[in-house]
């Protein structure tokens, strides 16, 4: 439970960080934008916006996935993160559905203002903030195996990228052509939408229970086939569970043990896979006789 509450406060406390620096940015983006008649600017200004609510849904989910394990929820409430996660992607797709649509529909009206100087400061502070967010973040996310916390890092570096983007649109504007001003904004738009996609693909497969890493399930076998008594082991499933795994395993033992030997067995290998993997949360052990493998 300690640890659990140590892994809270420290993503709380880079969360924090960022939903204060992305409120700041957003309006200084936001309201340089409109008065420098900058679309690429507003967009990378709606895009700190974005990343202001990805920071709260980040924040509630990760406090959600917390709660111990209750009636209703046997297993906890880890998965609650990947939801929250994939929610957070949603909001980058429409997002960058919005933007997109405005910046082609600027670009096709031919109406089109030269940004002032003010927009290049902004989109060069918001590239030195959000790439310092990022390294921040993503630190941290690794440290708690937050998967939140790592989608909401490479949100900032998508940020960061967006302003370079809007630094470069702006820039060529300046220099007369103006249509590079919502080019970039349209850029900005796709940058945000393959962040959200591939938020989006990563969160389902592990709500799908999808198949984690080979490296896991071989440590998984390792460990087991170490105790005695296991002779053979098949059909190891691993399922994400927020920052944690749980294990199914099938452990092939002599014909000839009694329940209660078989049973100790699993145990072992329970506790064996358990103390061994500070990912592990559960295992699932099905004791079979060999006899059943031989034929």
């Amino acid at each position: 439970m300690e640890k659990e509450n140590m892994r809270y406060q420290q993503g709380k406390k880079i969360s924090i960080i960022s939903l204060l620096s992305n409120t700041l940015l957003a309006l200084l983006k936001i309201s340089i934008g409109f008065f420098a008649n900058s679309k690429a600017l507003i967009a990378d200004g709606f895009h700190s916006v974005s990343d202001m609510a990805s920071t709260i849904i980040v924040m509630a989910s990760i406090k959600f996935s917390e709660t111990p394990a209750d009636k209703n929820h046997p297993y906890g409430h880890e998965k609650a993160e990947a939801l929250g996660t994939n929610i957070l992607a949603v909001i980058l797709i429409l997002t960058a559905v919005f933007l997109g649509r405005d910046a082609i529909l600027t670009i096709m009206s031919g109406n089109i203002a030269e940004p002032g100087s003010w927009a290049l400061f902004a989109a060069f502070i918001s590239i030195i903030v959000k790439e310092l967010l990022y390294r921040f973040t993503i630190k941290i996310g690794e440290e708690i195996n937050s998967r939140g916390l790592i989608a909401d890092a490479h949100h900032h570096r998508s940020d960061a990228f967006s302003s370079i983007a809007a630094l470069i649109g702006i820039g060529g504007a300046k220099l007369g052509f103006r249509f590079l001003d919502p080019l970039a904004g349209l850029v900005v738009a796709f940058l945000i939408l393959k962040v959200g996609y591939e938020i989006m693909r990563d969160t389902s497969y592990e709500l799908m229970d999808g198949r984690p890493a080979k490296g896991k399930i071989n440590e998984i076998r390792e460990l087991a086939a170490a105790i005695n008594g296991v002779i053979e082991i098949h059909d190891i499933k691993l399922r994400s569970y927020g920052p944690n795994y749980i294990v199914d395993l099938k452990i092939v033992v002599e014909d000839q043990l009694s329940v209660v030997e078989g049973h100790n067995i699993a145990c072992r290998v329970e506790n064996e896979i358990i103390n061994n993997s500070e990912d592990v949360k559960d295992v699932m052990v099905h004791v079979d006789p060999l006899s059943i493998h031989q034929n």
